[in-house]
């Protein structure tokens, strides 16, 4: 989606919000012996309390109203009944729809006190995050945001996931383009003002490859090796992006 409109920022800001506060209310309820579909719930109570819609279920028919992954899952993690135990990895992954219009967060973190191995990796997930919105302005390239990935993955000592990608979103909850958190010196598509986008690297100490669990839906790295994942919607402008979640 271009937005073209102060209202269409201010629609995206909305659902963005919901997004963000319900990401915030379920990370504050992860303690050891919760379980992924105790938080699921409250997830779907936050997005209702915001008049918001699971995108999961509403786009996808997913079995859950928020995707939850733990450990060496890293993405579209089935909520389930398995508690949550101190110092595992955990994912999650918001996404909704107000009045037509989509925004999409996520966040790992650890069940208790954090490993030093975990505390590493989502220190360096977040800051390729962070890194690579500092490289969005209107008219420049989009490959910027997958060579910024990939060098703060480098520095930090991890492996960028190549299948998993950034996208367009706000009309849907995944648009063209894909926004690839890998570098191809081939791709320099211009961003343009008002494109409205998500960034998300997932980072591993592993190989990187993944492969799909039975459920159908669950994305596990193949050697077992945990993974980290960060996600912000955003607007892209001439200065600095908007950051809807």
């Amino acid at each position: 989606m271009t937005i073209d409109s102060d209202d269409q920022l201010a629609a995206l800001k909305r659902v963005g919000a919901a997004v963000r506060e319900t990401l915030t209310a379920m990370r504050g309820l992860v303690q050891p012996g919760i379980t992924p579909l105790e938080l699921d719930a409250a997830g779907r109570d936050c997005l209702r309390a915001f008049g918001a819609r699971p995108a999961p279920e509403l786009a996808y028919g997913f079995p859950g109203a928020t995707c939850i992954s733990v450990n060496d899952s890293i993405a579209h993690g089935i909520p389930d009944k398995r508690p949550l135990r101190q110092g595992d990895l955990v994912n999650i992954d918001v996404s909704a729809e107000i009045e037509g219009y989509w925004a999409d967060s996520g966040a790992s973190f650890s069940v208790g006190p954090a490993s030093e191995e975990i505390k590493k990796l989502c220190r360096c997930t977040r800051r390729a995050l962070n890194r690579a919105i500092r490289t969005v302005r209107a008219g420049r390239p989009i490959n910027a945001i997958g060579q910024a990935v990939e060098k703060e993955a480098r520095r930090g000592g991890y492996r960028v996931i190549p299948e998993l990608a950034g996208h367009g979103v706000g009309r849907a909850i995944h648009e063209p383009p894909t926004v690839s958190n890998v570098y191809n010196p081939k791709d320099r598509r211009p961003l343009h003002e008002g494109l409205v986008i998500t960034i998300e690297p997932f980072l591993t100490k592993g190989s990187g490859r993944i492969y799909q669990a039975d459920d159908g839906w669950t994305l596990k790295t193949v050697d077992g090796a945990l993974a980290a994942q960060f996600e912000h919607s955003l607007v892209v402008k001439r200065g600095a992006p908007v950051i809807l979640t």
